[in-house]
């Protein structure tokens, strides 16, 4: 009995110290790492680093000046739904719900292949002689058989592109084509691949694949267009037409002076966040709508299209304070706004834009500065994590950077458990969460060193090297960099992307006063100094370098215009490998203005 009691006294006495000992090591851990972060804290305060959140609160806004209050259907399909009945009310609402289901598509899967051309076949002689005046004629083995060939395949089924959306347009009704007569010149009577070879390769990207068929007639052939899905730019047009009083609204809206999202800005898990997807979705519309008004001549009518695309990005910037702007904002900026510069490119492809619609768009280009929106999200993103990991408990931070919430009573604890994340933030002392923030602290005033914003530059080899710097350093395990992973983004990739998007926005500038230049005195000039300042106030530098754009004219009557890119080396305008087809990509070796 009495060693019964000796051992439960020791035992009793071991879990004491054992306790006080982990008290004393959480109380030790806890001092250490607030004490690191408040010397931290005071250095970057020093340098002028923004980190009190409680100065980005916007202030309140009158709801008869604010876009998001303009109307409910704003309200609502504007701002990320955050409950239950939030969706359900937006799921409801048809004001802007884009049925794509019925988007009418012309598809030879459910059809017959589409006749396109017969192709006669007659001596080279008779071919001369025997048509009409809108019937092609093709005199096989000639050096310019293969063009003439195309030439008359494209007026047959005019001119197509890919939509915004991924949706393929087409210029002309191709249920009701007429067909292209070919009278083909030969002394003998052709293959299927001869003639598969007269067929350009480029000329059915987008409406589908041709294909040369014979028929019973030895000397009669028929082209085919097979796996065509295809929408025809008027019937998009019409299809679109329904939802023109949404356009008309958001236009109404935007005329407001401010765009503050109503809600709590306390803390920044809990501020209201606008609706990317519906952004997304009405800047894809809108530009497929200019697409298809390029496409029937009519760029008058793509003008207000393409001008709310523009006028949407000011929703991204909350005037009046553009505070607080949150790096995902900033990056959906940077992407509608490299759609809006695609969208005007397509046009130049088409020959379409003239003098009025050029001085609009080129003045609207003008006031896009894609990296002072960028570079103010990354001070802002970083005064957001200060607060959040000062002061939100461990279970709410949990939810925040992990997929699994610790308090979650739908998930078992072992699952929980098993979560590396849940078991640092439910186990950890809060002084390791403290060290964490001096971690991220230590990377976040390098990044924006790759912004010189003064001189309208971004300087890759900054920040790829504290980029690489920032990946040894968080690879080396410790409990003091667990939260970096997480909390802090892809800063390189978003600096690349808004980069190669101002690139083509700056581009697209100098590209309107050229074809202005054009229109007026019949060629591109020999150098983009003749553009000052008849045609454009002030050249755009090329944002890698600082340095002006390179340029020349080309033997074929058009022009190369470029920035050295990424790599920050003059690669003579290689544009490597394509993207979205057009030639301009962060990763390409010069960022090369399609043309």
């Amino acid at each position: 009995m009495k060693k019964t009691r000796k051992l439960q006294r020791i035992a009793l006495i071991t879990l004491a110290v054992l306790i006080t000992t982990v008290a004393l090591f959480y109380l030790e851990e806890d001092w250490r790492g607030k004490g690191a972060w408040a010397q931290r804290k005071a250095e970057l305060e020093a340098k002028g680093v923004a980190m009190d959140w409680d100065k980005l609160i916007p202030p309140p806004v009158p709801d008869d000046q604010n876009f998001f209050t303009a109307s409910t259907n704003i309200l609502i399909q504007f701002k990320k739904a955050q409950t239950k009945a939030e969706r359900e009310a937006a799921e409801k609402r048809p004001w802007f719900r884009l049925d794509w289901q019925s988007l009418p598509i012309f598809t030879t899967s459910k059809t017959n292949p589409l006749t396109v051309a017969h192709i006669i076949v007659l001596p080279p002689d008779r071919a001369k002689t025997h048509h009409d005046r809108d019937d092609a004629v093709v005199l096989l083995g000639e050096a310019q058989a293969a063009s003439q060939m195309e030439a008359a395949l494209k007026k047959t089924l005019g001119r197509s592109m890919v939509g915004a959306a991924g949706f393929k347009f087409s210029e002309l009704q191709l249920r009701n084509l007429t067909l292209c007569q070919i009278w083909l010149g030969s002394e003998t009577t052709p293959t299927i691949a001869d003639l598969a070879n007269l067929i350009p390769a480029n000329l059915d990207e987008n409406l589908g694949r041709l294909q040369v068929v014979a028929t019973d007639d030895p000397s009669k052939f028929e082209v085919w267009l097979i796996d065509a899905k295809v929408t025809t730019a008027a019937d998009y047009l019409k299809f679109s037409d329904q939802y023109l009083p949404a356009m008309d609204e958001m236009r109404e809206a935007l005329k407001r002076p401010y765009a503050i999202l109503p809600g709590d800005y306390s803390e920044p898990y809990m501020i209201p966040i606008p609706n990317f997807v519906m952004l997304r979705a009405a800047s894809q519309f809108l530009a497929m709508r200019a697409q298809c008004h390029l496409l029937l001549h009519d760029p008058d009518a793509a003008l207000p299209d393409m001008t709310l695309i523009h006028d949407l990005c000011h929703v991204l910037k909350k005037p009046p304070t553009g505070k607080p702007e949150t790096l995902v904002e900033a990056m959906i900026n940077v992407a509608i706004s490299g759609l809006y510069a695609w969208t005007i490119q397509d046009g130049f492809q088409l020959g379409e834009w003239r003098e009025p619609q050029l001085v609009a768009l080129q003045g609207q280009l003008k006031t896009i500065d894609l990296p002072v929106w960028v570079a103010e999200a990354f001070r802002e993103e970083f005064a957001a994590n200060v607060r959040t990991l000062e002061s939100t408990p461990a279970s709410k931070i949990a939810d925040l950077f992990s997929g699994m919430a610790p308090h979650d009573k739908s998930t078992n604890i072992w699952s929980r458990l098993n979560d590396p994340l849940y078991r640092f933030l439910e186990f950890a002392p809060r002084g390791w969460i403290y060290q964490n923030l001096v971690n991220m602290a230590n990377y976040q005033p390098a990044i924006l060193k790759g912004f010189d914003l003064e001189h309208d530059k971004i300087l890759p080899r900054i920040v790829d090297d504290d980029d690489r710097n920032a990946a040894k350093f968080y690879a080396r395990k410790s409990p003091f960099r667990t939260l970096c992973a997480f909390a802090v983004p892809n800063y390189t990739k978003a600096m690349q992307v808004t980069a190669c998007n101002q690139t083509l926005v700056n581009e697209g500038q100098i590209v309107c006063a050229l074809e202005r230049y054009r229109l007026k005195d019949g060629d591109y000039p020999a150098a983009l100094d003749a553009l000052v300042p008849s045609f454009i106030e002030k050249l755009p530098v090329d944002i890698i370098g600082g340095q002006p754009l390179h340029y020349r004219r080309t033997d074929d009557g058009k022009f190369l215009l470029y920035s050295v890119g990424w790599n920050e080396i003059d690669d003579g305008g290689n544009a490597g490998k394509k993207d979205r087809d057009k030639g301009v990509g962060p990763s390409a070796p010069d960022w090369v203005w399609p043309n």
